[in-house]
């Protein structure tokens, strides 16, 4: 609201602005909720409880979003292989008031729940959020799979691609090949160029090829969202991410990777036969050689992507707890304005509550 003062009077009038740019107003509210569900995770870090940590972030997130004004329903929650205590697919966030905008929400409350039970580094809560009509499609791509082969790379790559499609940037092409474009592009040493693999038995054959390229290999144990979005950051060593992860981490990847301007190439990965045909049978077999990119995963460009770190990623610091004050690192981008916010928060516990669905009030952290 403005007020407008009269030449003649002194009197002040009210005048209601109307904003188009929802995003901008409500893009706070999807990082306090990482926020929050960062602290509330925090009690079970190393405490070999992963679903407990999962079911903690998951509470302090719908208990922000119930006091968010917004009709969110999730199209990407925890992903099929979890079977973890929610959020899911379909489920309706917010206030749901008439004529609050619309969104369609990804998330993971935590990426890499088996490094927070451990005590691990490189775990966070992320949320992806894309604003759509009341008749809009999807514009966060559920892929119907479990994992998905993944290339991503940053703003250097992606345009030197767009001016020149025959460079190998290519999920399917010699992860060799990718680095020596790679380092052409980014003016490096192939012994310079930094690669990050997930250290699964499927990810083998990358990592061996990447040590006989000579080029650096940095193997990550869990939680590949934020090793996808590391090559995109300019705080971050690491120039590409490769391998096969989860399909809902590659979409929520994908957004963030659309605010930061970086690429990703991603394509299904079945796991055996079984998925494959199940794939076929819900109509997916003409998609299973697909490579979709970053804006088929994530479309539009109202899209908001907001983390919060629990334990320190390539990405983001984790929660630290010095006395009565902890210390949250967050990082808050739109896709339509490219703005990439660092946002370190200073709380006191003392003092501090935050809003649980499951006991409808506040309470301390």
């Amino acid at each position: 609201m403005v007020f407008v003062l009269a030449r003649q009077g002194v009197y002040l009038e009210p005048i209601m602005q109307h904003h188009t740019d929802i995003e901008r107003q409500i893009e706070f509210d999807f990082l306090r909720a990482t926020e929050i569900a960062a602290l509330n995770t925090l009690q079970w870090l190393g405490k070999g409880q992963k679903e407990q940590a999962d079911e903690a972030a998951c509470d302090a997130i719908r208990g922000m979003f119930d006091l968010t004004d917004m009709r969110g329903e999730v199209a990407i929650g925890e992903g099929i292989k979890d079977e973890a205590p929610g959020l899911f697919k379909g489920e309706r966030v917010g206030t749901w008031r008439d004529n609050a905008p619309r969104f369609q929400i990804a998330l993971d409350p935590v990426d890499g729940t088996t490094n927070v039970a451990k005590g691990m580094p490189n775990s966070l809560s992320c949320i992806a959020a894309a604003q759509v009509g009341d008749e809009s499609g999807s514009a966060l791509l559920d892929i119907p799979a479990f994992y998905m082969k993944k290339l991503a790379y940053p703003l250097e790559v992606r345009k030197a691609w767009v001016a020149d499609p025959s460079l190998p940037i290519d999920v399917d092409a010699p992860v060799g090949e990718v680095i020596d474009a790679t380092a052409r592009i980014l003016g490096k040493e192939v012994r310079d160029v930094m690669v990050c693999v997930l250290d699964r038995p499927r990810n083998e054959p990358f990592v061996e090829e990447i040590r006989r390229k000579g080029a650096a290999l940095r193997m990550i144990q869990d939680g590949d969202i934020s090793a996808a979005l590391a090559p995109a950051m300019r705080t971050s060593d690491i120039d590409l991410y490769v391998g096969i992860g989860g399909a809902p981490e590659a979409v929520l990847a994908a957004a963030g990777l659309r605010c930061l301007g970086g690429g990703m190439r991603a394509k299904i990965w079945p796991r055996d036969e079984a998925e494959r045909q199940s794939l076929i049978e819900i109509g997916w077999g003409d998609r299973l050689d697909t490579q979709f990119m970053s804006r088929d995963l994530a479309s539009g460009d109202h899209i908001v992507f907001a983390a919060t770190g629990i334990s320190t990623s390539p990405l983001l610091d984790g929660v630290r707890v010095r006395g009565s004050v902890a210390t949250t690192h967050s990082v808050i981008m739109r896709a339509r304005s490219g703005t990439v916010r660092f946002i370190e928060a200073h709380h006191d516990l003392d003092r501090k509550t935050i809003h649980l669905r499951s006991t409808q009030a506040e309470r301390r952290v």
